[in-house]
């Protein structure tokens, strides 16, 4: 029998805050052609209009707690004729633990990432909550190897592993580095400015590397920003580091394209979809512990650790390589396929 799946996501592409938004939108859409039925909600400040298969809630003002609280109840009539309620991270606790306790759905999460991620001291109410939703669902699914050994680790809860697919991004005709001034090679770091993204080391290796042409360019922002910045001064960099801010995503591509080499220099990165992004632009990658190498051959990224000398050296041999990577990229109906294994394992 082909299951019956409602899930819980917060954004859907264009209006992505993060990784999961992605995931959500290209898992909705690579359940399109499958037999089984997909319904989706949302709130309605982030969903698409006019979309079959979306439902969605206003979530008004509110920490993120109190707007998902506010998706509850429609989430607990929707799961009445699901035979899976599929929630995401932490913040799906709530109508997950309903969906389970109120109807005959089984209760189905997935870690994308963990509180512990995304901060070196991770708030307890997170934590407190991400334990819960381990004990509690019925079964559970991590992005990667990484994350499931870690939720192994904190909650004493195991996990199917279901990597993500690999996303790509139109170009245009937009000359990135003619609008930003760079003659020499472009070096780029997409993503949130906070302590999980470990710029500051990628900031000190800019100071050693050998190919002193290089212009990094950061994009996206956060509380660490300003702090960067200063940082930046503090160096002597403000020449060779250019920070771009948000970037659109109708201009996301057009960065990847421009770029020599993509430098993802994080502490802890359970996937890490802006690799994927850049390995499709043909951008050269340096990235530390993640995720998609579990999905790639060995040798397609220059591996490194999160600190500044090992950065650097991995620049310096990024940009002497010859060519695209080569790899094989993993699709997002592989995807789908992967996560009806997991839910016929559930019923």
């Amino acid at each position: 029998m082909d299951p019956r799946i409602l899930m819980l996501g917060w954004g859907f592409p264009p209006n992505v805050t993060g990784g999961l938004d992605t995931w959500v939108g290209e898992v909705f859409e690579a359940f399109e052609p499958k037999d089984a039925e997909l319904e989706l909600l949302l709130p309605s400040e982030y969903a698409p209009e006019g979309r079959e298969g979306i439902h969605s809630v206003p979530t008004g003002e509110g920490d993120i707690i109190t707007r998902v609280g506010r998706m509850s109840d429609k989430f607990v009539d929707l799961a009445e004729d699901a035979d899976i309620a599929h929630t995401n991270d932490w913040f799906g606790y709530g109508p997950g633990l309903r969906a389970k306790r109120e109807t005959d759905a089984t209760w189905v999460s997935a870690f994308h990432s963990l509180s512990s991620d995304r901060n070196i001291n991770p708030p307890e109410r997170e934590v407190e909550t991400e334990r819960r939703v381990a004990n509690q669902s019925d079964i559970l699914i991590s992005v990667s190897k990484i994350t499931r050994q870690n939720v192994l680790d904190l909650y004493g809860a195991d996990s199917h592993v279901v990597h993500n697919g690999f996303s790509s991004l139109e170009t245009t005709d937009f000359d990135v580095k003619a609008d930003l001034g760079i003659e020499g090679p472009m070096l780029l770091f997409v993503g949130r400015h906070t302590d999980q993204k470990g710029i500051s080391h990628l900031l000190y290796a800019m100071d050693k590397i050998q190919n002193t042409d290089a212009t990094l360019v950061l994009g996206g922002s956060g509380h660490q920003t300003e702090h960067l910045k200063m940082f930046t001064e503090l160096l002597g960099l403000t020449d060779r580091i250019k920070f771009a801010g948000y970037i659109p995503e109708e201009r996301l591509g057009d960065y990847y394209a421009a770029a020599d080499v993509f430098i993802s220099p994080s502490r802890a990165e359970p996937f890490g979809l802006t690799i994927t992004e850049a390995l499709a632009a043909g951008a050269q990658v340096v990235a530390t512990e993640s995720g998609v190498r579990e999905t790639l051959p060995d040798g397609c990224l220059v591996e490194v650790t999160t600190d500044s000398d090992s950065i650097a050296r991995g620049i310096d041999e990024a940009l002497a390589r010859e060519g695209p990577p080569e790899y094989e990229p993993r699709t997002w109906d592989e995807v789908a396929d992967d996560l009806l294994d997991v839910y016929q394992t559930a019923l």
